[in-house]
């Protein structure tokens, strides 16, 4: 039930060009920045927007494209989506919401709501939902419904559309436990948008990245952390990436000269963890060979550490902990000395 995918299409400016290859048991989770095109890919995944060129196949079917011009409907695909917005039909009860599927396929009233009912609860809903309509229902609830109702249907392939985004935060931890364990179950490929890192890391086998319509990177969690090849993947996985020109040791970012171990000549990419960017009161004595004062544009807090933003010469992200913030005298628009060892500095060729 591999899914294999060659698209291209024009949406306004953005000209979609990528292909996937997902294997039975196997999530993918699509990153990229607004625009790139990710919610566009799962619409031709699941029929809802024609392709110009490539080709869509699922399990040795051609859903769309190919030399005969095939186009399935969405309703004859084997598909299940979740979107982000749940769109649960109002005026249906929850457990005809997710009967709705199975009566379509001609299961009759009875036999579906009975299926429904046992996917609502494997999704955490109690029965006092089942009769409910949509409007009353939390973030958290009316995703959950969507879910289930994508499950009933016993789809070959299984597509979710950032399906955390509309969660709070107090719902967020616990759907996202649930989602991993329906995925881990479902037996075909599973194609997951997600926008925030935790996601990526809790639902996905492989992450694949779109940037202006093209997939610029795909692999593990770790392959990205080891060497990622564009800033937007490094910012993704909490590194800094630079881009410039390497010789004699040196590389050079337009304006700022960054000393490197790494024997290598031309266009490279540099990374660098957060946490080893040290900062320092005064100009720091010592062997780091990289040093220069830039300025606080910003601190943000996470569980045991802060990042600090700087910008000047050259912007990046340093990782401290709430002791160093206060004996730094950290805030907004102040100065700070930046330094970096040179064996810190991660380099791979562009």
């Amino acid at each position: 039930m591999s899914l294999h995918a060659d698209i291209e299409l024009r949406r306004g400016n953005l000209h979609l060009c990528a292909a996937l290859q997902v294997e039975p048991g196997e999530t993918l989770c699509l990153v990229g920045p607004n625009g790139a095109g990710k919610s566009s890919m799962l619409q031709v995944l699941a029929g809802l927007l024609p392709l110009e060129r490539g080709r869509v196949e699922l399990a040795g079917r051609v859903l769309d494209g190919g030399p005969r011009g095939v186009w399935v409907p969405p309703e004859a695909r084997g598909v299940g989506v979740v979107f982000q917005d749940p769109l649960l039909w109002p005026h249906l009860t929850v457990v005809d919401n997710v009967a709705f599927g199975p009566r379509c396929q001609g299961r009759p009233r009875r036999m579906a709501r009975t299926l429904a009912r046992e996917w609502l609860a494997r999704v955490g809903l109690s029965d006092e939902c089942f009769t409910q309509r949509p409007a009353v229902l939390s973030g958290g609830q009316a995703q959950r419904v969507a879910l289930a109702r994508a499950l009933a249907a016993a789809p070959s392939l299984l597509l979710l559309d950032e399906p955390l985004a509309a969660v709070d935060a107090s719902g967020r931890t616990a759907l996202r436990r649930l989602l991993r364990t329906r995925l881990f179950e479902f037996e075909g490929p599973r194609v997951v948008v997600a926008h925030q890192l935790e996601d990526a890391l809790a639902l996905a086998d492989r992450i694949a990245v779109l940037e202006g319509g093209r997939v610029v990177q795909c692999g593990t969690a770790a392959d990205l952390v080891a060497a990622p090849r564009s800033p937007y993947v490094a910012d993704f996985v909490g590194l800094n990436c630079f881009t410039g020109n390497c010789r004699g040791g040196v590389v050079d970012l337009g304006g700022v000269q960054l000393a490197v171990v790494t024997p290598l000549e031309g266009p490279v990419s540099v990374t660098v963890h957060p946490r080893a960017v040290s900062l320092f009161r005064t100009r720091p004595e010592g062997s780091p060979r990289n040093i220069w004062c830039a300025v606080v544009e910003g601190l943000e807090p996470t569980p045991d550490r802060v990042r600090v933003r700087l910008g000047g010469d050259l912007a990046l992200v340093a990782e401290v902990t709430p002791a160093a913030v206060a004996a730094l005298r950290l805030a907004d628009g102040g100065a700070v000395w930046v330094a970096m060892k040179a064996t810190e500095l991660q380099v791979v060729a562009r």
